[in-house]
């Protein structure tokens, strides 16, 4: 506070002091911003208090503080912006070195202390500040929704002292939409793209220059899904069973739609000269997490159609596997040894295959003199690998000689190509 001294009388913003008397002090609790006025003409400038409060309750106070001692008259008046003239307000006596006033409208007030001879004036402005604010979802839709936001902020004014004029202080109110702590967007209205499958608050927030601040919530609720899901294996042999885990969001249970398309390989070769469109896809199933058995090797897409609907709105979203389901194609592996000496390690000669509709295996010795037949016409099963013990190390129930053998498997894999492998095995008979 600045004061300039004079020999009669001491002036601090409309305060008088008579010489050798205490120093009183206006001050406002619970304000939250003070500055002074700039009046056009009148040449002292007073504090201005500004109060946070709303449009029902108005919360500025003022209190005065003295150190005159002794009985005292407080007499408190109000500027009236009609008249242009300060109107009584409130007087007390008392022997207390403070007074105080509240639940104060908007304006400037004047306290005047006397005590005895000794007189002291002060003055100052108070405003009681709010912005008043409203906010919706002025739109919805599959695509997205608009966020609006509406502020109504009070205006504050005070006069000058020798006109009575107006003079407008600036509040520089900001607004921010918001979801959680971050920050969606610093304007009233705001489109939303993408939208979220949850319900979700936003808040409007509206804040000015002197830290006042009003907020309004609003509840996003959600008519938009998201598809997504995962396989399990995403590859393996055939036949090659594969279940899809559905983990859409907001979707409607039971209006699922999966489209299974046909082999990669396929597609290319019916497209191959050919000037029509081409049917990519094998089959459509309704079923919220399907489980699938691909019988023929090859390389296939999935696409599921997620739907929700409202009473407005049938809001879909489609989700394609990123990679192929990889298929493999007919497999066949033998061991290149065996023992059958009843020790129950290795005694049998175990064939292993995949992707097999019907195998043949033979057995032949040194001599190209077949000794033993193993085949199987109708191949079944999901595992990743299939075997089979198809030679106990027997020739007309009588243990085989030891020695080196010939095998030759034979077999129509799922994919319908013709599967062929041979090699040699070993046999051996003492124990170890």
């Amino acid at each position: 506070m600045k004061y300039s001294f004079l020999i009669a009388a001491v002036v601090v913003f409309g305060l008088v002091l008579h010489p050798g008397e205490g120093r009183a002090q206006l001050t406002a609790p619970g304000s939250v911003f003070s500055e002074l006025t700039h009046y056009p003409s009148f040449t002292e400038n007073d504090t201005l208090f500004i109060f946070c409060s709303d449009a029902t309750l108005p919360g500025a106070a003022l209190q005065v503080t003295t150190s005159l001692g002794g009985s005292k008259t407080f007499e408190w008046q109000q500027y009236n912006a009609a008249t242009a003239v300060f109107d009584f307000y409130f007087t007390e006596s008392s022997e207390s070195n403070q007074s105080q006033i509240s639940n104060l409208a908007d304006g400037c007030y004047r306290v005047t202390i006397r005590q005895g001879a000794a007189t002291q004036v002060y003055r100052a402005w108070v405003m009681n500040n709010f912005n008043e604010a409203t906010a919706e979802i002025s739109e919805s839709n599959c695509d997205f929704f608009r966020l609006t936001g509406n502020v109504n902020p009070k205006r504050l004014v005070y006069r000058d002292l020798n006109t009575n004029a107006e003079v407008e202080l600036s509040k520089n109110a900001q607004v921010a939409w918001k979801r959680g702590e971050a920050t969606v967007a610093q304007v009233n209205t705001v489109t939303v793209n993408d939208p979220p499958t949850k319900d979700t608050d936003y808040t409007y927030e509206v804040s000015d220059r002197f830290g006042c601040y009003t907020s309004v919530k609003v509840t996003y609720v959600s008519i938009v899904t998201k598809a997504g899901f995962t396989v399990d294996p995403g590859k393996g042999e055939a036949p090659l069973q594969v279940r899809f885990t559905n983990i859409s969001e907001n979707g409607d249970p039971g209006r699922y739609e999966w489209f299974f398309y046909r082999s990669l390989d396929e597609i290319k070769k019916e497209s191959q000269g050919n000037t029509q469109p081409v049917d990519s896809i094998q089959f459509t199933a309704f079923d919220d997490s399907p489980v699938y058995t691909y019988e023929a090797s090859g390389a296939y897409k999935v696409k599921l159609v997620s739907k929700k609907v409202t009473e407005f709105y049938a809001c879909t979203d489609t989700f394609y596997l990123k990679d192929y389901i990889l298929v493999d194609t007919s497999f066949i592996v033998a061991p290149v040894a065996f023992s059958p000496n009843g020790d129950g390690t290795n005694d049998n000669f175990v064939v292993k295959y995949w992707s097999m509709k019907t195998i043949k295996i033979s057995i032949f010795n040194r001599w190209g003199r077949t000794v033993h037949v193993w085949q199987s016409g109708d191949v079944r099963g999901f595992k990743d690998t299939w075997e089979e013990s198809v030679w106990d190390g027997r020739i007309g129930g009588r243990w085989a000689s030891p020695g080196v053998y010939f095998y030759v498997a034979e077999g129509l894999g799922r994919d319908g190509r013709k599967r062929f492998a041979h090699g040699f095995v070993h046999l051996f008979r003492g124990k170890d």
